[in-house]
């Protein structure tokens, strides 16, 4: 099991520099992969590729590009010149982010989003491979059959001769979609005793194209809070708890919140939601149960990480990525090296 980190998102408190230095300790400690998510602020494929100019051996993984925010082609595009300028160190994560975001902000409507994504595939890895791309879906139509254009072919190659595609996906359709079309599954909240389940569908996916699981990489996310006591390490965790399982979407359909109930905190997730929407998010943060955030983060000293680790892996995950919180930069490193120290003994 590997190890990478997870930027986030670029918002208009943090500082650059300390991304950058972020991401430079995490590879000298060996850091296999570093992420950059997207929302409505700063784009993760210019992140990445400044991270790639200033960087020389871990790989650059966006978690995710918005599928309604860029036409298919010119995610091939981004894809094939991150890949070329970073010298086959990128990974293309993709995901159809939520209703929210997809109409409030692209203006996509985010109907079929399970079509959507299947088609959106169809066309990027058509490109990736060289092909001169043809493609009607209901979707997506190339060349549009009405007017001049004609299909075309991407001018570029990447430099991996195999592009891996990562899919964002929590519901059981959109895991078996992860199985059955991507090379690896970027996955939040994850949970080591509701793994097997998630997996299974990602394995149904791949046994429907004749595929294994050898090579698939599982990708989990996780809030990193060092700290010798575990219930005051799950504080920091909080409001990003409640957000997404109390604002992310609306009451009809938020995703993390239906995989809550799922993972039987049906009452608790109702009652988050409920104090996040009434924009009351202080006690919605306060609302979330600490064993959802014991079980979907890594919390404690050396000694407890080293055991989740081990269990972590042993349940499924091939690259556990981690987002550390810390009071300032230099405690956000120093987690950093305790993990990797964890991860040393397995």
């Amino acid at each position: 099991m590997r190890l990478g980190l997870n930027l986030g998102y670029l918002v208009g408190g943090d500082d650059p520099a300390g991304q950058l230095r972020l991401t430079r300790h995490a590879e000298t400690l060996g850091f296999d992969v570093v992420w950059a998510a997207e929302a409505y602020g700063s784009d993760s494929p210019t992140v990445l590729a400044w991270l790639a100019g200033q960087t020389s051996r871990i790989h650059l993984g966006s978690a995710v590009m918005q599928i309604p925010g860029r036409t298919p082609a010119m995610t091939a595009m981004t894809a094939a010149s991150l890949d070329i300028l970073s010298g086959g160190r990128f990974r293309l994560g993709l995901g159809v982010s939520g209703p929210q975001v997809s109409e409030g902000w692209h203006g996509v409507r985010f109907a079929r989003p399970l079509e959507r994504t299947a088609e959106y595939l169809d066309v990027v890895q058509a490109a990736l491979r060289g092909e001169t791309v043809r493609y009607s879906g209901r979707h997506h139509q190339l060349p549009l059959p009405d007017g001049p254009g004609k299909a075309l072919r991407l001018m570029v190659r990447p430099r991996s001769e195999q592009l891996p595609v990562y899919l964002a996906a929590v519901g059981p359709r959109n895991l078996r979609l992860a199985g059955e079309r991507a090379d690896g599954w970027l996955a939040v909240f994850y949970a080591v005793e509701h793994a097997a389940e998630q997996l299974a569908e990602i394995r149904a996916g791949r046994e429907s194209r004749g595929l294994q699981m050898t090579g698939f990489d599982v990708v989990p996310t996780f809030p990193l809070v060092v700290g010798p006591d575990v219930a005051a390490c799950a504080d920091p965790v909080r409001p990003y708890a409640a957000l997404y399982v109390g604002g992310m979407g609306s009451r009809e359909q938020n995703f993390y919140n239906a995989l809550a109930v799922r993972m039987g905190y049906a009452e608790q997730a109702r009652v988050v939601q409920d104090l996040y929407l009434d924009r009351r998010p202080r006690e919605a943060a306060a609302a979330v149960p600490a064993e959802l955030i014991d079980a979907t983060s890594l919390l404690g000293d050396r000694s407890r990480l080293a055991e989740r680790l081990a269990a972590l892996r042993d349940s499924g995950v091939t690259t556990c990525t981690v987002t550390p919180f810390g009071p300032d930069l230099e405690a956000r490193c120093r987690a950093l090296t305790v993990l990797a120290e964890a991860h040393a003994t397995l």
